[in-house]
């Protein structure tokens, strides 16, 4: 249990350094970009933006590569380092002075991140034993969940009152922690020397994979075009004042922690269900969210729902990844990060464009509406190819 506790401290670290960022963007616009931002204050959000889109392109890249490259080394070690190159990059975050170091460090930021998950996952599997593996997914995911409860919450109003950079002062040394508990706690692991980067990219050779690579990217994205813009859409639509970010924020955190708990045991349960019904889900709830943001008390339900569901999808939509992988375990517990943040990035900049062209705040949330919706046909086409072969084989 303290293994998992240990890289559950990681995981919360990520999630704060991932998703602060978002409760933060008028601040860091306000730093980095203060021409922009006194005769542009909408297009100075928007290219701030960048900075989420990077960490998310940093987790694209860098999920498959490290993963394969590290696949035949000793978990224990992997992880080690993996929390020390977090540590050093969000470290990089708060010490670089401009918009074009900031940005450049945020990408660095999200190199480790879905090795981190993916291989941490795999360790959460081994502890919890065979059959539970969307649980162990989930307890993995547990950190980053309550990083949206109270540590994104928390480094929101932290950098509100002192500055965008003291948050991440707290996200580095959270890593610096996680990597001291990791070296402690996590067991030993003898490697695997036949798992080779050249064989773990065989993975790519598999059709189902880059469907449900697709399923999680776009499907999921849907998410992160409301997330990444929640602070305007709580200020500028709402008409709340800049202290209830971080209330909005704690209330979709309680929805991603309760959702990342229930969709554990409901994707073991049945995961062709959990996908579908929660893309289904998440276009109902953003639909509703589009058109009743104006109120701040409705605003903050839809939120809560938005969480919810979307953090359901996550253990299922990384279990997905593991059945279709066949021996690619590594790899295919980290492409699941990949994927996410693949949504991250493309969500991160429909919202942008959207705001940027005039269409007013509640526009990502109808992008998000559309995300979704495309993420349920892919699962439908995913699974209906995967049932089409199963019939021939029969």
């Amino acid at each position: 249990m303290w293994a998992l506790l240990s890289l559950a401290v990681g995981s919360f670290g990520i999630g704060m350094t991932e998703f602060v960022v978002m409760g933060l963007l008028p601040d860091i616009a306000q730093d980095l970009l203060p021409t922009l931002w006194a005769g542009d204050p909408e297009g100075a959000i928007a290219q701030t933006g960048w900075l989420i889109t990077l960490y998310a392109l940093g987790v694209v890249v860098g999920a498959p590569t490290i993963a394969g490259a590290v696949a035949k080394y000793p978990r224990h070690r992997v992880m080690l380092g993996l929390a020390i190159a977090l540590t050093v990059f969000n470290a990089l975050t708060f010490l670089l002075p401009t918009f074009e170091l900031v940005a450049a460090s945020r990408f660095l930021a999200g190199l480790p991140h879905g090795a981190y998950f993916g291989i941490g996952a795999l360790v959460a599997a081994d502890v919890l034993g065979p059959g539970k593996r969307a649980k162990g997914v989930a307890f993995v995911l547990t950190g980053l969940t309550i990083a949206n409860v109270v540590g994104v919450p928390l480094g929101t109003f932290l950098g509100q009152q002192v500055g965008w950079r003291a948050a991440f002062v707290v996200v580095a040394a959270i890593f610096g922690a996680a990597a001291v508990c990791i070296a402690f706690f996590v067991p030993a692991h003898d490697g695997d020397s036949a798992r080779t980067f050249r064989a773990e990219l065989r993975v790519f050779r598999i059709g189902q994979v880059w469907l449900t690579l697709a399923v999680g990217a776009i499907g999921f994205g849907g998410f992160f075009a409301v997330y990444s813009y929640v602070a305007p859409l709580v200020t500028e639509v709402s008409g709340s004042p800049q202290w209830a970010v971080p209330i909005i924020l704690v209330i979709m955190g309680l929805g991603m922690t309760i959702g990342n708990l229930v969709g554990g045991v409901v994707a073991d349960i049945d995961l062709k269900r959990t996908l579908l019904g929660g893309f289904v889900g998440l276009a109902i709830v953003q639909t509703l969210l589009a058109l009743s943001a104006q109120t701040v008390w409705a605003l903050a339900v839809f939120i809560f729902a938005t969480g919810f569901i979307s953090a359901c999808l996550s253990p299922a939509i990384q279990t997905r990844l593991m059945d279709v992988a066949e021996d690619n375990q590594s790899i295919a517990a980290a492409l699941n990060h990949s994927a996410l943040n693949m949504g991250n990035s493309l969500g991160a900049f429909l919202g942008g464009t959207v705001i940027a062209l005039g269409w007013g705040f509640v526009a990502p949330a109808w992008v998000g509406v559309a995300l979704a919706l495309s993420g349920f046909v892919l699962a439908i086409v995913s699974l209906s190819v995967e049932r089409r072969r199963v019939v021939l084989a029969a």
